[in-house]
């Protein structure tokens, strides 16, 4: 049997000798050897060891473990992979341990399912954990209403450290993790809340209001997720509490739901950038296919455009035939550098950080960054020019392309982004293929135009 090696304690991450030992587990269906192996794993960890897997084996898998299944393990998969793991599941095993998840995880489980495996799960739960589940789902996606939880600590104004501590230790409803005490007024408006580090330093004779927090901030239960996020990264909060229309209490939302949407919207962005949106690794080969090609297509177009700019100055490049062999470079050049000022743009506009206030300023960067960088790589790429080619006005051609190039991509990949957040155009989306199309045509028409104009 293959020995488990499942130290995980310097790396934070999944060891060869644990898959290795699972699969071994699996193929002789030693189900007390799976269980010891997983007695100590995260749950986000199994979770990334099914997605490595490929379908026939996380079948093997699922049905190996059986009714000792985590449910938790669900609220870290992907949603393809999630779908195809609960069509395995026994609806009495979902039953029997459905309620002992978070109403915040059951949502994020049920949400991506398919009517039928909702109504498994719905129908696995108690009628007050099910009334806080429907309430959240009523929600619409993407708000505060489908990341908050329902259970959390309330008390009422003018209790002090000792009622609250014995409250707490008498109450058998509690959450499984919690960070805040929330105080309530009698209409369960918020009124403040106190972090249990507080509660415990203070004597029991100290009212709670006098410890309360100072950054205390309530997020409408339609508020959109990743302005949720970006204020729990903002202001490093811990939780705060989620109210309906009435600034009534509904619900509570902690920091690992909303790193949770701060990481899916950084992946996001990243993911669009290359045109590849929301594909993974699980993803089969016609879906990928199918996925791309839109994005492949339209550069395609742009490559069209700039070979457009390119027949106009046929002539020149047959008369200098040295012309073919350099102007990759000024475009390529040019790419890199939109891209590079892109990146930075669009996600400084994710986490607001550029706005109207200071968009000039970064412009104006970035035109110098564009225009220092340019003098540099024109002194090298024309003086490669000269040597390699023998013509000194040949390099100079090449260098002041080479400027002009630079300081249009770091212009375009400010400009555009912004331009396109103003009109609401997600500029994750959209960006790439226009900064392209513009380095790649100016940089064409600045080279071959400028040797049209000197060289012949």
């Amino acid at each position: 049997m293959v020995e488990n090696n499942t130290s995980q304690e310097t790396t934070f991450e999944l060891t060869s000798g644990l898959a290795e030992s699972v699969l071994w587990a699996i193929q002789t269906e030693d189900k007390n050897h799976l269980q010891e192996l997983f007695r100590d794993i995260h749950e986000a960890d199994i979770a990334d060891l099914l997605e490595q897997f490929d379908a026939e084996t996380r079948t093997a898998l699922v049905t190996l473990w059986g009714h000792d299944f985590d449910l938790e393990v669900l609220s870290e998969l992907e949603e393809k992979i999630r779908d195809e793991i609960v069509s395995l599941l026994n609806p009495t095993q979902i039953a029997s341990a459905v309620g002992d998840l978070e109403s915040d995880d059951i949502v994020d489980i049920v949400e991506d399912l398919e009517t039928e495996q909702q109504d498994v799960f719905l129908g696995a739960l108690e009628e007050t954990d099910l009334a806080a589940v429907q309430m959240s789902l009523q929600c619409p996606e993407d708000t505060a209403g489908r990341l908050m939880q329902r259970k959390f600590v309330m008390l009422p104004e003018g209790w002090t450290v000792g009622q609250a501590i014995d409250h707490i230790r008498s109450s058998d409803n509690l959450p499984e993790e919690f960070y805040h005490i929330l105080v309530v007024s009698p209409r369960i408006e918020p009124v403040y809340q106190v972090s249990l580090g507080r509660l415990m330093a203070s004597n029991r004779e100290v009212e709670l209001n006098t410890i309360a927090d100072e950054d205390f901030k309530t997020f409408p239960v339609l508020e959109d997720q990743h302005e949720v996020a970006y204020a729990f990264n903002q202001y490093h909060l811990i939780s705060a509490p989620v109210v309906d229309e009435n600034n009534r209490v509904v619900g509570v939302i902690t920091i690992d739901d909303a790193m949770v949407v701060l990481d899916e919207e950084a992946e996001e962005d990243l993911m669009r950038l290359a045109g590849v949106g929301d594909e993974s690794l699980t993803d089969r080969v016609f879906g990928i296919a199918r996925q791309r090609f839109p994005w492949l297509l339209i550069n395609l177009g742009t490559a069209v455009l700039a070979s457009i700019v390119i027949s106009q100055f046929t002539e020149t490049i047959e008369a200098i035939v040295a012309l073919a062999v350099l102007m990759p470079i000024v475009a390529s050049m040019g790419g890199n550098a939109g891209t590079q000022s892109l990146t930075v743009a669009v996600r400084a506009l994710a986490t607001k950080d550029l706005t109207g206030l200071n968009s000039g300023r970064v412009i104006k960067r970035e035109i110098w960054v564009g225009l220092i960088n340019g003098i540099i790589f024109a002194l090298i790429i024309g003086g490669i020019g000269f040597f390699w080619f023998g013509d000194a006005n040949l390099g100079m051609v090449l260098g002041l392309a080479m400027i002009v190039n630079m300081v249009v991509a770091g212009l375009s990949g400010i400009v555009i982004p912004v331009a396109l957040e103003k009109i609401k155009v997600d500029p994750a989306v959209a960006s790439s293929v226009f900064v392209t199309t513009v380095t790649d045509v100016i940089g064409f028409f600045a080279f071959l135009g400028l040797a049209a104009a000197v060289l012949l």
